[in-house]
């Protein structure tokens, strides 16, 4: 074999294990997430995607409301297992005209909640709040980190 078809080789090797890892990765963070129970029955708020691990969580939905809201707050609370509140939260709503809709994304820190309950509410309470991950981190974040990464080890 020419040295040039080694370099072939490995380089097909490398891209390879690189996709393979990457493919796991993914299925095996995916798979940590369990769903989680919604114990509210409110029409208001369509939730299309609840789930966590035992350490961190995230909520995505809508917010379908058929009359106009301003500066109200979007209540959050997250329970265990054994129905002892984890925590709460408090997102407030700038302004939802009639039968608008409006998306929003909840990534929260919370050991052990497996369960939720949501609701529409004119203050916030005070006490404790969740603490509220800013975002997930996209696939070129992650690669470009990876890389920083990579440098500074080798």
């Amino acid at each position: 074999m020419s040295t040039l078809q080694k370099i072939g080789v490995w380089t097909l090797m490398l891209i390879g294990l690189f996709i393979l890892s990457d493919f796991l990765i993914a299925i095996g963070l995916n798979s940590t997430y369990q769903d989680m129970k919604r114990l509210d029955e409110n029409t208001d708020i369509i939730i299309y995607q609840a789930d966590a691990t035992y350490v961190n969580g995230r909520i995505r939905g809508l917010l379908n409301k058929e009359q106009e809201i301003q500066g109200k707050y979007l209540k959050v609370e997250l329970y265990s297992k054994r129905d002892v509140l984890v925590g709460k939260k408090f997102i407030e709503i700038e302004t939802l005209l009639v039968d608008d809709t409006k998306p929003f994304e909840i990534l929260f820190k919370a050991k052990d909640a497996s369960q939720f309950k949501m609701e529409i509410v004119d203050e916030k309470e005070e006490g404790k709040e969740l603490e509220i991950i800013p975002r997930e981190l996209t696939k070129p974040e992650i690669i470009l980190t990876a890389a920083f990464m990579f440098l500074i080890f080798w």
